[in-house]
């Protein structure tokens, strides 16, 4: 997936979730955050970024903010960016053999899962999580509890009870990372979950990406651990 009218900056400070201040062109400029999460790890002040500016003339800031350079590695943190490449990657025939067909929101019980895939060998519902959590190249989900993922990770399981295939698609928006593990220290119910999930046939997949100053492309497969720490 590729951005468009992209410009480098330097972060300041968040004042709230939704909004942060850069310096850009030497002023201080008011951004949207496409990102609700913490990402303290990411936002850090003098940290270099890039916005993307904003086409629609009414809203109230001029750019959105999407990626952040840590430690010399780009690391996307568009929100909404993992479901897009997903997309586009299962489209270009990037996990299955077979042309498929890609839908957006397609609803299963009481939630919506991010994809629905269906060709004339199978049908399958996948939900996408974005990950941004880097320390020393492990990554990590979620940065905070997330009682919705658990619910859609149980719903996956039953989904895949009632003849469709389940997957779990893990969008590490970053490159160069050693292995997944679940968020043990902050949401210890989503490991266990994914850990039911796993065993009980869901496919739990993470990929990292080749994040550019202007795009995001799902790459490489990556190692996944899911053992439970000791004294978890």
């Amino acid at each position: 997936m590729n951005y468009s009218h992209t410009v480098k900056a330097r972060f300041l400070d968040r004042p709230n979730r939704f909004i942060a201040h850069v310096e850009l062109d030497g002023q201080t400029e008011t951004v949207h955050v496409k990102n609700t999460g913490r990402c303290r790890e990411l936002l850090v002040p003098g940290y270099e970024v890039i916005l993307e500016e904003g086409q629609n003339p009414s809203r109230k800031t001029r750019y959105d903010l999407i990626s952040v350079c840590k430690e010399g590695r780009w690391i996307n943190m568009d929100s909404q960016a993992p479901n897009k490449a997903a997309e586009e990657w299962l489209l270009k025939g990037g996990f299955f053999p077979e042309n498929v067909s890609v839908y957006r929101e397609r609803k299963y019980g009481n939630s919506r899962f991010d994809l629905y895939i269906e060709s004339p060998v199978r049908k399958a519902f996948m939900e996408v999580k974005g990950v941004t959590l880097e320390e020393e190249n492990v990554v990590r989900f979620p940065d905070a509890p997330t009682e919705r993922g658990v619910k859609h990770v149980r719903e996956l399981i039953q989904c895949m009870e009632e003849g469709y295939e389940a997957y779990l698609l893990l969008v590490i928006q970053m490159k160069d990372v050693r292995y997944f593990q679940p968020n043990w220290n902050t949401h210890p119910e989503f490991g266990m979950v994914l850990r039911e999930a796993a065993s009980a046939g869901v496919r739990i997949l993470a990929y990292d990406c080749l994040v550019g100053e202007s795009s995001m492309e799902i790459r490489d497969p990556v190692t996944i651990d899911l053992e439970v720490p000791h004294g978890t």
